[in-house]
């Protein structure tokens, strides 16, 4: 089992090979899991912050520098904050806590809120309501919004989202805050190595695209990968037309309709030669066949969907092909007693266009299935075996195998 990624029960049929593809990255020796394996299927490692390094204690103490030391140092909340009211600025300026602050919403006739990280209440940030002069101030400062009501800052990660009324005027907008993380990028390097590819599921602000941007950074710069982001509201690389430093030299397709998105995730393979393609929030029948079409011509997927736990994915008719899809089957009454089951039964139509699925439940409390595996085990009624990945709070990567999924 060296080498191998993701660690199963010891059945032949659960293994992974014992080593990774021949013309794909080698995991190091000293892997997270390699590690886990000869310390009771437990494994922690320390992160050290050093100035403009990253160094992870449990994988043989690599160091990783950034292109540039500033790289993962957001100084671009002020560029928000130029949007906002003049006493909503000074407010969140004057907050201790702003390096955790997460949104800012404006709604017409409301008092504007604010939301932290680790923090499930929203607070007021003053005591006077949102005017419609505020909120047109802040839509001359931004611009036009997108097909999807989004908008962005040029040479930022943040995003802001409008709502409208019926006749087409904004009366809300959502303010969000995008910020460069690196540390929970060690909660994945293992699969990154291995080459296989990787979807990230989760709760809208859970954190997939932070996930996602930063993978983008160790593939193309860590990895030397041909790393392609199609990126449909310029979430992952920023808005302009100058990706984020986050991104490493990953190369980013901006999506002009988000309708458009399948067409510019095939252009990219067709005309690019990407080792690695990267993309947000895939939703609809057209994204998941560009999905199988990618899959199939060999490269590699990042991607991320909406959705809580795989059963999700496994119930939904249009994102269900992503993981192999359904298909009923008819038994025989000899077969149906031999296993205990009904005659008409659902099984996995396919092999998964995504090997791993790595359910996001908090920013950094990760649960990792092997998908093919936990996708059958679920349609026999049976509870997977997973990995729980995560950061606890001394800042150690902690990784716990032959979990039964909660």
């Amino acid at each position: 089992m060296a080498g191998c990624p993701l660690f199963y029960a010891p059945s032949a049929s659960n293994a992974f090979p014992a080593s990774p593809p021949r013309n794909g990255p080698r995991p190091q020796e000293n892997s997270l899991l390699d590690l886990a394996l000869k310390t009771n299927n437990k494994c922690t490692s320390r992160l050290v912050r050093l100035p403009g390094q990253v160094r992870h204690g449990c994988c043989g103490g690599r160091i990783h520098s950034p292109r540039t030391a500033s790289n993962y140092v957001d100084d671009d909340i002020h560029s928000l904050l130029q949007i906002l009211p003049h006493d909503l600025r000074e407010n969140i300026l004057c907050d201790s806590n702003r390096a955790q602050l997460l949104e800012v919403t404006l709604d017409l006739g409301r008092l504007p809120q604010a939301c932290y990280l680790g923090d499930s209440e929203k607070r007021d940030l003053r005591k006077k309501e949102v005017s419609m002069e505020e909120l047109e101030y802040a839509q001359n400062a931004l611009g036009e919004f997108g097909g999807n009501n989004r908008t962005g800052i040029a040479g930022t990660l943040h995003r802001v989202s409008a709502i409208r009324n019926k006749n087409g005027r904004v009366v809300g907008l959502t303010c969000r805050l995008g910020r460069p993380v690196r540390e929970i990028i060690e909660l994945t390097r293992d699969l990154l190595e291995y080459g296989k590819s990787i979807l990230f599921l989760g709760r809208p602000g859970v954190g997939k695209t932070t996930a996602i941007r930063g993978i983008s950074h160790v593939l193309s710069d860590e990895l030397l990968k041909r790393v392609i982001i199609v990126d449909t509201s310029n979430e992952i690389g920023g808005d302009g037309d100058i990706p984020h430093p986050a991104i490493g030299g990953a190369r980013r397709l901006q999506v002009p309709d988000p309708c458009m998105k399948h067409k510019v995730m095939i252009e990219a393979v067709e005309n690019h030669m990407p080792e690695v393609i990267i993309v947000d929030e895939i939703g609809t029948e057209a994204e998941v066949h560009a999905c199988h079409t990618i899959a199939q011509r060999g490269v590699m997927l990042i991607g991320s969907a909406h959705g809580k736990k795989l059963e999700n994915i496994i119930k939904n008719p249009i994102l269900s092909d992503l993981v192999g899809g359904l298909k009923t089957v008819i038994l025989s009454d000899e077969a149906a007693r031999t296993r205990n089951c009904k005659k008409i039964i659902l099984e996995r139509r396919s092999a998964p266009v995504f090997p791993f699925l790595i359910e996001m439940r908090e920013m950094h409390y990760w649960v990792a299935h092997r998908t093919d595996k936990s996708v059958d085990e679920l349609l026999q009624g049976k509870k997977p075996l997973v990995e729980v990945r995560r950061i606890d709070k001394q800042f150690k990567v902690v990784i716990e195998r032959w979990k039964v999924e909660d």
